[in-house]
């Protein structure tokens, strides 16, 4: 199902992070974060499946759509959070997920964000975190299709497998590596 990009009373913020499992979480706790959907984002195809994106002919990404009250939260803060949350240096994948359907990108809906993508990854490049270059993408977004209702909240609804999965993916590490200890 394709989710409208624009919303009378909140703001909207896609991202692409590798596995969209492993997105919401992070996002769902912030203060002001509305609601988070997973699905794809970035592909022609119209009405794709997961298996058709998994195949990664459908130039889809795995994302995620963030409704945000910009009252209580402000877009930097959600740019904050998906930086760390990814390896921003991984080309076509993310941790041992590989192919273009796993890549990072920050799919802005407007010029404001695209202004704030552009500089959340300019300070990030200068920060020093990464020796490699950062090979996000900043693109402007196109249909946000609504993944599967099981891939919807899979955290809450399989906690072990998902935490298995995460653990296994070297995301964990990465982040406390890079970023420190972090709860998400």
């Amino acid at each position: 199902m394709e989710i409208p990009l624009h919303d009378d009373k909140y703001e909207i913020a896609i991202f692409a992070g590798g596995c969209f499992w492993c997105m919401e979480p992070p996002f769902d706790k912030l203060e002001g974060v509305i609601s988070t959907t997973v699905g794809y984002c970035g592909g022609k195809e119209e009405y794709p499946t997961y298996h058709a994106v998994a195949s990664g002919r459908t130039g889809h990404a795995e994302s995620i759509l963030i409704k945000y009250d910009p009252k209580k939260i402000r877009y930097e803060k959600l740019l904050e959070t998906f930086w760390h949350n990814i390896n921003p240096t991984q080309k076509n994948g993310q941790f041992y997920d590989r192919g273009p359907q796993y890549r990072t990108a920050i799919f802005y809906l407007n010029e404001e964000q695209k202004k704030a993508a552009e500089k959340s990854k300019q300070e990030l490049e200068k920060s020093g975190k990464f020796k490699e270059p950062i090979v996000t993408e900043i693109v402007p977004a196109t249909k946000f299709w609504r993944a599967e209702e099981y891939h919807q909240d899979y955290y809450k609804k399989e906690p072990d497998h998902y935490l298995r999965y995460k653990r296994a993916s070297g995301r964990e590490d990465f982040k406390k590596k890079v970023w420190g200890n972090t709860s998400e």
